[in-house]
């Protein structure tokens, strides 16, 4: 259930009057008609816990991804992300003949975000029309659906087949089939275990077909080893002309991060859903994300802004997942990208959205870093500072994974504020004092701690914090960044106020030291970006980010003239996604709402990629969904023009400020 204190407003509208051309563009479907396999970036259904990403190829998927698992693998010789078995893979035949991408004709697929649904429809010669459609159960975490449609224009013969098969970094793989007899069901279990690289984790994969037809009437199946890494089940039907045939798989996931007896737990995971049945699976699956669509953002005057957020939203939702302690890497459930760490994008660029639209949701990535708050303590120990020190990049036990290579990780150090700020500002939100005693202040209290170790006091009396990589990347290695400096500030703010909050005396030093550690300004009064900047290009936002979120910078005057004198200092080639919206926002928030749409576009069209609009890291990205970028952009359309503000006593609601390209825009949270 949704806890939120709204100060002012409950659902933000506005409207301008004029005449804008009707554009044919569905805003919750994504379909395509041109698939071209050379120049194809799949799209994701995820449930938080799974994700399934497409292939140009009819009845295959490109990718698995379970959240959660990880192993010492591949690049950097850190924790990486592991592709799953590939339990969704199917062939289907007619006439003896197997189907692929060259021999069908009409081929379209599509995603319904409304429902997390992606379909694929193609003609067989004069022989057949077939659709499919797959998707990752939104109300079992560990479960994906796959339901197959033939219609029959003549006589023919079809062969379904159900392929698992163990990706390569896999390996000790066992295969298993089994048979399960009830006097009113026939379950046939095609199962594989196999061991992660270093054979820390076994990871199991268990599916059966689901019929229409009586007990009695359905195919026999067929029980095929092909190899040590892959095995299937097939069978045969008959259909006559003009017949419609369907059939099912569903299957199950997991792995021993996620259970203890992960091989049986996926069997009975899949019989489980198999005796759910089809209509009862997609019914509850389809109410989940009904629930989860109550949050939306509605625009009206441009139908593929529209979409497109639809799109950041739905991705966003369909990598996380309310009560787990899982959190959310760049790259979601899209890929293997940034090895599936978590890092600053979580709490700085897609837990903001989050929070005001889906606050379980944020509330679990919160619980990710709660479960991992001792491992941040032994962290700083490490490094000879007090309290605790988050790693920049974060995986299954809370220990640094930066490749050694990327001096990010030993002095990234903001990241340590981005995560106490992200659990303040929930508490904000919510006003949940039982939550801000048991897991907010702990959090927030240690590493206000870790900053009171980390400044250093300067002849002047003032606090420096020296040697770090700057949020700005590109800075590496210096001193007194000021998004590092703000955010530590903010850190230490908050301590006191939640101690104050909860009836605790806060430590005075966290005040003494937030209220002199140093933001530096260059000669002509523009905040500098730290104590060697001289002007040049930036990787992506950084002094900017002390105007939005941190508001260390509240005078418009000052909060303009850094944004003029850094706008002008992001190349476009290069960069990330993010960057813009942040521009985008403060220009808004300026009341400059053409300069802030514009900003809008620039942060996002340029990095779709074919042909279902995948957002990219940069322009030119070939990499999978970038949540981050999604996180930003969401969040340039609930703070800057959705008029939201987060303050110490809830959402405030300070009004909408529309572009003249909508009508209308409405926020429900």
């Amino acid at each position: 259930m949704k806890f939120l204190k709204l100060i002012v407003g409950t659902v933000a509208v506005f409207f301008i009057f004029c005449s804008v051309k009707a554009q044919n563009i569905s805003p919750w479907v994504i379909k395509v008609d041109s698939i071209q396999p050379n120049d194809y970036y799949g799209i994701t259904v995820a449930n938080g816990n799974i994700g399934i990403v497409s292939s140009p190829e009819p009845f295959k998927v490109k990718d698995v991804i379970l959240a959660g698992t990880f192993d010492n693998y591949g690049r950097g010789r850190v924790s990486n992300f592991l592709h799953g078995f590939n339990l969704l893979n199917a062939n289907l035949t007619i006439d003896n003949q197997s189907i692929n991408a060259k021999n069908i004709t009409h081929f379209t697929q599509s995603l319904d975000m409304f429902t997390g649904i992606f379909s694929a429809s193609f003609d067989f010669e004069d022989k057949a029309t077939i659709t499919y459609y797959y998707t990752a159960l939104r109300q079992l975490p560990f479960s994906v659906f796959l339901n197959v449609e033939i219609k029959a224009k003549k006589n023919i013969l079809i062969g379904g087949s159900s392929i698992l098969e163990a990706p390569d970094a896999l390996k000790d793989v066992q295969n298993y089939y089994n048979e399960i007899d009830r006097p009113h069901a026939l379950i046939s279990l095609l199962t594989s275990s196999a061991k992660s690289p270093t054979a820390k984790l076994t990871i199991c994969a268990s599916n059966t077909f689901l019929f229409d037809e009586p007990l009695g009437q359905k195919p026999r199946i067929i029980h095929e080893m092909w190899d040590n890494n892959m095995h299937l089940m097939r069978f045969t039907k008959k259909l006559k002309t003009d017949s419609v045939y369907q059939f099912s798989i569903v299957g199950s996931t997991i792995s021993s991060a996620q259970h203890g007896d992960p091989l049986n737990q996926a069997e009975r995971l899949t019989i489980y859903a198999a005796l759910e049945g089809k209509n009862r699976l997609m019914t509850r699956h389809k109410q989940a994300w009904r629930e989860i669509w109550k949050s939306d953002i509605i625009i009206e005057g441009e139908s593929q802004l529209q979409q497109d957020i639809h799109s950041m939203l739905y991705h966003l939702y369909s990598f996380n997942r309310a009560e787990s302690d899982n959190s959310s890497s760049p790259m979601g459930l899209s890929g293997l990208g940034y090895n599936g760490h978590v890092f600053w994008d979580t709490e700085l660029w897609m837990f903001p959205a989050l929070l005001i639209l889906q606050p379980e949701m944020a509330k679990s990535m919160l619980e990710y870093r709660f479960k991992r708050l001792e491992a941040a303590k032994k962290n700083a120990f490490s490094l000879g500072f007090k309290g605790a020190m988050f790693p920049w990049e974060s995986a299954d036990l809370g220990v640094e994974e930066t490749p050694v290579w990327a001096l990010s990780g030993p002095f990234e150090h903001h990241i340590t504020a981005d995560v106490a700020i992200a659990f303040w500002n929930y508490f904000c939100v919510t006003q949940d004092t039982n939550w801000l005693k048991e897991k907010g202040y702990p959090v927030i209290k240690e590493t206000a701690d870790f900053w009171l170790s980390r400044v250093e006091k300067n002849k002047e009396g003032f606090y420096e914090i020296n040697n770090v990589v700057a949020a700005d990347e590109w800075a590496e290695n210096v001193d007194n960044n000021a998004f590092t400096n703000a955010a530590a500030k903010c850190n230490l703010k908050y301590a006191k106020q939640a101690a104050q909050i909860l009836g605790i005396k806060p430590n005075p030093q966290w005040t003494i030291v937030a209220e002199k550690i140093i933001i530096l300004k260059m000669e002509n009064n523009v905040t500098q970006e730290h104590a060697t900047y001289k002007g040049e290009d930036i990787k992506q936002a950084d002094v900017n980010l002390l105007a939005y979120p941190l508001k260390e910078i509240t005078d418009k005057n000052q909060i303009k003239r850094d944004l003029y004198y850094y706008e002008t200092r992001v190349p476009r080639e290069g960069t990330p996604a993010m960057t813009e919206a942040i521009f985008s926002i403060l220009h808004t928030q300026l009341n400059e709402v053409e300069k802030g749409y514009a900003y809008l576009k620039k942060s996002y069209l340029e990095n779709l990629n074919p042909p279902f609009r995948v957002l990219a890291e940069t322009k030119n990205g070939t990499n999978p969904y970038f949540a981050t970028g999604a996180g930003g952009i969401i969040q340039a359309m609930l703070f800057g023009f959705g008029g939201l503000e987060i303050t110490d006593q809830g959402v405030k609601a300070n009004g909408i400020k529309l572009p003249k390209a909508w009508t209308k825009l409405i926020v429900n949270y």
